[in-house]
């Protein structure tokens, strides 16, 4: 009786004993096109690992499929000979470490799907000897170079600082240009032909104010009555009318 029962607990915990790998990897990884993508897969096993132990990765597209094994180890890598993946998977795993991770060069857009890494160590055939990871491989962002800036700097924006320095110029020198020609003259200030009252026969003469003489200076004013105190011409001669 007390056998028949140590038999049955023997028999019961056997699987358990011998169920102990256990295959681990993130359920998702995100990449741009062009990068190094680390597949990682690590394990856990009751058995020290073998000569025996093997690792299988394959690969089902995200377009749907059966899966298909594109690496395998056992004792040694073996990289694929053919299909997409062929030079661009590297080893990266180490068995007394529990590692049994991969490397994909150079990811594209095709390489989108699910890849299921796959561990035995004999003796411990039962258990969780597999796990998955989604891969999503997104367009790389366009990056700006310092030679767009410059090139940016050079037909844009100077151009546009150019113009609107330029009108900004023009908004303000014609009201210079205006203020400027309304600058009091003198009635007193002749040009040659007209210092003794002489003008052209075209031009009128030009006849001295009240007002004009007050806003004169004193050296415009005796200027003014010397010019008075002159006999007058054939020619003409302005007197005030005051």
């Amino acid at each position: 009786m007390r056998r028949g029962i140590i038999a049955l607990i023997v028999v019961l915990l056997a699987p358990s004993l011998v169920s102990s790998i256990t295959v681990s990897s993130p359920a998702e990884i995100h990449a741009s096109k062009g990068d190094i993508v680390t597949l990682s897969c690590t394990f856990t096993s009751t058995s020290r690992p073998t000569s025996k132990m093997t690792v299988d990765w394959s690969y089902r597209p995200q377009t749907g499929g059966p899966p298909q094994t594109f690496f395998h180890f056992s004792s040694r890598a073996f990289p694929p000979n053919d299909g997409q993946f062929t030079g661009r998977i590297r080893w990266q795993g180490s068995p007394a470490r529990g590692e049994a991770s991969i490397s994909l060069i150079n990811a594209t857009l095709n390489d989108n799907g699910t890849y299921t890494c796959s561990v035995r160590n004999p003796p411990d055939v039962h258990g969780s000897p597999t796990s998955h990871t989604v891969l999503t491989v997104t367009p790389k962002p366009p990056s700006i170079r310092f030679s767009d800036i410059a090139v940016l700097l050079a037909f844009v924006l100077i151009p546009s600082g150019v113009i609107t320095f330029i009108l900004i110029g023009r908004m303000f020198c014609p009201k210079r240009e205006h203020n400027q020609s309304k600058a009091y003259r003198s009635p007193i200030e002749v040009t040659e032909g007209e210092e003794y009252g002489i003008h052209p026969p075209e031009a009128k003469v030009k006849r001295a104010t009240c007002c004009d003489l007050y806003l004169m200076d004193s050296d415009d004013e005796e200027e003014y009555y010397n010019l008075k105190k002159r006999p007058p011409t054939d020619e003409g001669y302005a007197e005030s009318q005051c």
